[in-house]
């Protein structure tokens, strides 16, 4: 079936698309059809080669109909690689220091400590000299405090 109809259903898909690597992708996929409905070879070698060209016509036709066909942009050269802006990232801090503001002072300064000094629950339990169980309930209703002051402000979970 390959050798028989390849080159000439590529040359046709080609015709219809404009484009080499789509017309490659035609002539794949009705020979994958084909492929799947033995039935087609029997008919003899003229009714599978006017099924086969049916075939590509409307998968060519389907693939420019197609969404992604709509969407991507063929361009001549890559485009740059995008540079490191530090703008998110600062707005989020601003957010987050003002959603810590509003805590109260035992739950801020569980959450500091542990998140941006990488402290333990048995360091925090010793340098504010309480239990661990107390640490890891600051913890707890800080971070919730905390998610409900972001929620608050305008921030959703992401």
């Amino acid at each position: 079936m390959h050798d028989g109809h390849a080159a000439a259903l590529w040359r046709y898909a080609l015709r219809l698309t404009g484009d080499e690597q789509l017309a490659e992708d035609v002539v794949q996929e009705a020979l994958l059809r084909a492929w799947r409905h033995p039935d087609i070879l029997e008919q003899g070698f003229s009714a599978s080669k006017s099924w086969l060209y049916a075939v590509a016509r409307n998968f060519a036709i389907d693939e420019r109909r197609s969404a992604r066909a709509r969407w991507e942009v063929e361009s001549a050269r890559v485009p740059d690689r995008a540079r490191s802006d530090h703008t998110d990232r600062t707005l989020d801090a601003w957010l987050i220091a003002d959603a810590l503001s509003q805590l109260k002072p035992e739950h801020r300064a569980v959450i500091t400590r542990a998140y941006y000094r990488g402290e333990t629950i048995a360091e925090l339990a010793d340098a504010l000299d309480v239990p661990q169980g107390t640490v890891k309930s600051r913890l707890h209703y800080g971070l919730r405090a905390l998610r409900l002051a972001l929620h608050e402000n305008g921030v959703t979970g992401r």
